[in-house]
């Protein structure tokens, strides 16, 4: 007798039935998805972008300009500190990614050094003469900004591509700079390119009424004012002189939504607590004067302050249509990039090239099954049967766990899913080469197969655990089809092993149990 436990039994036939049910999504026709009912799962298996096309984009993030800006900060956050501590300069500049000080009292030099020590971390002080210092970040913080920036900017990117309602984008960091985006299913970027070669960096700025429209059109501001550019949808779009120092900024909006007022598209936005806190408390103080709102570089809109705003919400007008109205609102809830991002490679690839990697992997699954199949049946007779009862449960296994974890299948992916098909079996003839060597030793038909499926355990591990390291070694090292390949073959292998391992032992029991054969029919 090959005494099976009940419980082994039961829960190996609940395994099968719900990964059954998982795959089934997979090959329902579109009539029937409606009627699919709603308790059963629906997640399906994503196809990748070599399989149904979309857009692949390399950016390059400008790391460069978000030290230049850093520096820039710098330079102002010294300078705020050195008129604080009433310390004055001939000189302070930027030179050589250095903030340059030349002081007008060498005495002041020791006075100095402690005030600008006190910066912050990664920032060294040098005095490269009696009276001069010299303000800078150190190397190591340099790399670290770039790399915390490179981070973020994955971060940002994530989230607007995600909003956009795009399925599955593949989002990659590679090298120090660049980051790789492939959306499938998206055959036009330019929206998307259009949504992430925004920074949206929004501020709000008072505008300085005190300089004259003759000032403006020679390009002439006072300290502590900057001259920007209007909305361009504007056609011939003025300059505004504002206030350098930003009284609030984005990073403060808790919402932001295309909405109507006028029968005209606006943004319309909602400041967390404390930014409507600023926000009550500057429009309060500054009814009557013109309020600015700065995106990328750009005066967006400057109204006229002609009530107090306590309850932190507003608008944003401007020459906006629904969709660029959309689009902006969906940069304010993503948030503004740290650094520009430069689009650098861009390729889409067309569906028709997926549709023939479809039926090519399609054809080369079904001739593997089928020849398979007929192999196990020619060599093993009624073993061989219940092996390939065995490799199709092993095959909608893989379809039922790639499609709970929501997996992309790309090309990769379907040759290691050809490969596991292929290698299924591999367990099953180890098992009944072993029970032929027991018969061959003068095993009755009970002991020659218990021992064979005990003795072989121990190869089908080794032999599977080392192809298992071979994925995990592909999956750490490789990147994006290679991941894939990587993730098929090793579900495809734990399959493989629970399929031969388990089912095809519990066939082979109940039939040995029913029929009690003298003779075994391999």
């Amino acid at each position: 007798m090959m005494h099976t436990p009940t419980w082994k039994t039961v829960s190996t036939i609940i395994i099968c039935v719900l990964l059954a049910l998982f795959a089934v999504p997979n090959v329902l026709p579109a009539s029937m998805k409606d009627k699919w009912p709603a308790f059963l799962p629906h997640r399906t298996v994503s196809l990748g972008l070599d399989l149904q096309g979309g857009s692949h984009l390399l950016l390059e993030v400008d790391t460069e300009a978000y030290l230049a800006t850093q520096r820039s900060n710098l330079l102002d956050e010294a300078r705020s500190r050195l008129r604080n501590e009433r310390i004055a300069t001939k000189q302070l500049q930027l030179l050589n990614k250095q903030v340059s000080i030349t002081l007008l009292n060498a005495a002041d030099a020791s006075k100095a050094e402690k005030a600008l020590r006190d910066i912050g971390m990664g920032v060294e002080v040098n005095k490269t003469a009696e009276d001069a210092l010299s303000v800078g970040y150190t190397e190591r913080e340099e790399k670290e900004m770039a790399r915390r920036v490179l981070e973020q900017s994955i971060e940002i990117v994530d989230r607007r591509v995600n909003e956009t309602g795009t399925k599955e984008p593949i989002i990659q960091r590679q090298g120090d700079k660049r980051i790789v985006l492939q959306v499938p299913g998206l055959q036009d970027p330019a929206r998307l390119k259009e949504i992430l070669g925004r920074t949206a960096s929004m501020t709000f700025h008072m505008v300085d009424e005190n300089v004259s429209a003759q000032d403006i059109m020679r390009g002439v501001a006072p300290f502590g004012t900057k001259l920007l550019p209007g909305d361009e949808t504007e056609g011939d779009a003025p300059r505004y002189a504002v206030e350098r120092r930003a009284l609030l900024s984005g990073d403060m909006l808790t919402s932001a939504s295309a909405a109507y007022e006028q029968s005209r598209p606006v943004v319309a936005f909602k400041f967390n607590t404390l930014g409507a806190r600023k926000f009550g408390k500057i429009t309060s103080e500054s009814l009557g004067k013109r309020f600015a709102v700065v995106l990328d570089g750009r005066v967006i809109t400057a109204p006229v302050m002609q009530s107090p705003i306590l309850n932190g919400s507003g608008v944003i007008t401007g020459n906006f249509t629904l969709e660029s109205a959309n689009n902006l609102a969906l940069l304010l809830r993503a948030g503004a990039l740290p650094a520009p991002l430069n689009i650098i490679e861009e390729r889409s690839v067309g569906p028709s090239l997926g549709a023939d990697s479809i039926a090519s992997g399609k054809a080369a699954s079904i001739l593997g099954v089928v020849l398979v199949v007929v192999f196990m049946m020619l060599v093993y007779g009624r073993f061989g049967m219940y092996a390939n009862v065995a490799l199709i449960m092993n095959l909608v296994a893989i379809i039922g766990i790639l499609s709970l974890f929501q997996a992309t299948l790309t090309l990769p992916g379907i040759a290691g899913l050809v490969l596991t098909l292929g290698m299924a079996v591999d367990a099953n003839v180890l098992i009944y080469e072993r029970i032929r060597d027991e018969v061959r030793n003068g095993r009755t038909p009970f002991a020659a197969v218990e021992n064979g499926f005990k003795a072989a355990f121990a190869t089908i591990t080794d032999s599977n655990l080392t192809t298992l390291i071979a994925a995990f070694i592909m999956y750490y090292l490789g990147s994006g089809t290679i991941k894939g390949f990587a993730v098929t073959l090793a579900i495809g292998i734990l399959c493989s092993m629970f399929t031969a391992t388990v089912i095809t032992r519990l066939l082979v029991a109940r039939w040995m149990n029913k029929k009690r054969p003298k003779v075994i029919p391999l």
